[in-house]
């Protein structure tokens, strides 16, 4: 057990790979690395997850520290003392919030990866070492299936138990509902934005449910913007968002389906048909603002101004710029990326007459709580599938 460390020393030390990607371990402040978390962190070594857990189990080590306990002494009380102090409601006392101003309280989301971290890291150490056999028992226990978890399932109807964590809060059999854009945020905020390249991002955000990791990341030579692309993927023009590691500015896809360069000709990755408002603006953008900065990248999306001009635009930059646009416009709320695949999604859905299979497909939508797989995929280039599109994007035929 370590003691006399400074505790906001113990930090997630970032490390370049060979093949352009990232990995993350922890170190302390001699700069030894945690054994314990990187034989943890290893697991998800060349995932987007493994830096998430990374930033959750330190502040998680940072705290067991303070508190004088080892992987051999924790409890699963400790465990949600822990939960408590970081903004999850337990019934009992757990003394002074672990996150105090300016860090906030974990979201619901957080506290859920906080649970899936915890369970995951003292179950690995309990097994690895050999000890703490009562938490190694308390963590691994199971659960009777819902009837959600049989729908998400390949032969759903077979399984008879499910792994259950007791740090995480039960959820509710009812969805919340997803956090939609402010009524005319779009036209709003296209008044607002200063330059071309924002009002494309507006654009391209409306227009489909691209995440803001695949608009970032995108190149040049993944968009397909005229009919019948050499690809042959999809007659309509259309973007491939394609999982790169080692992107310059640190964009990531969440979906990671394979993809090709071959003959110089992308193949593969998610497909997302495109908009001719979309269109529009990347052209507009092009010729006024790319041309006189284009870069040897080849990234879509670049700084315009300051000391980093003509490198790529990161995801946070786009963040910052709806934040501040969306201030400008004087709409409720905070603006984010997110709103707007949530909304476009809606869209679809009602444009479509309520056929989850189209807005499935439109969306890139992978949850079985959406659709049921299973019950096939509609045709992407089917007059249904365009006329609901076409109504979203404000177009006719």
């Amino acid at each position: 057990m370590r003691t006399g460390m400074v505790l906001d020393d113990i930090r997630v030390q970032p490390m370049k790979r060979g093949d352009g990607g990232w990995s993350y371990t922890i170190v302390w402040p001699d700069g030894s690395v945690d054994e314990e978390a990187d034989s943890f962190l290893r697991l998800f070594e060349g995932s987007g997850t493994q830096k998430t857990y990374a930033y959750t189990l330190v502040d998680h080590l940072r705290w067991r520290v303070r508190e004088g306990l080892s992987t051999a002494k924790t409890t699963v009380r400790d465990l949600h003392r822990y939960m408590g102090a970081v903004g999850a409601t337990v019934q009992m006392p757990f003394g002074r919030p672990w996150r105090v101003p300016p860090k906030r309280p974990y979201t619901a989301s957080g506290l859920g990866t906080a649970a899936a971290v915890l369970k995951g890291f003292y179950l690995h150490q309990c097994v690895r070492q050999q000890i703490n056999d009562e938490l190694r028992a308390e963590l691994d226990v199971r659960r009777l299936p819902t009837q959600a978890d049989r729908s998400r399932s390949f032969l759903g109807h077979t399984i008879t138990s499910m792994s259950a964590n007791p740090l995480e809060k039960r959820r509710s059999s009812r969805r919340r509902h997803p956090k939609m854009l402010p009524d005319g945020a779009r036209s709003e905020l296209l008044e607002k934005v200063n330059t071309a390249r924002d009002a494309m991002i507006v654009d391209w955000l409306s227009d489909t449910t691209l995440r803001v990791g695949g608009l970032a990341g995108l190149y040049l030579s993944d968009l397909h913007l005229r009919e019948n692309a050499a690809c042959g993927e999809c007659p309509s023009p259309h973007v491939h968002v394609c999982d790169r590691w080692g992107n310059p500015n640190g964009a990531a896809a969440k979906k990671k389906p394979d993809w090709w360069l071959r003959d110089g000709v992308i193949t593969g990755g998610e497909i997302y048909r495109v908009s001719p408002a979309m269109i529009s603006s990347y052209f507009t953008y092009m010729t006024t603002e790319y041309r006189p900065l284009a870069a040897a990248h080849g990234m879509l999306l670049i700084q315009l101004a300051g000391p980093r001009r003509g490198e790529p635009l990161t995801t946070d930059a786009v963040r910052g710029m709806l934040k501040r646009a969306g201030r400008r416009a004087k709409l409720p709320g905070r603006i984010k990326p997110h709103q707007f695949r949530h909304t476009t999604t809606a869209a679809v859905l009602k444009a479509s007459g309520g056929d989850a299979l189209v807005t499935k497909v439109a969306g890139n939508w992978s949850s079985a709580a959406m659709v049921e797989d299973v019950y096939g995929h509609p045709d992407l280039h089917s007059p249904k599938f365009s006329a609901a599109l076409f109504e979203v994007w404000g177009e006719s035929e």
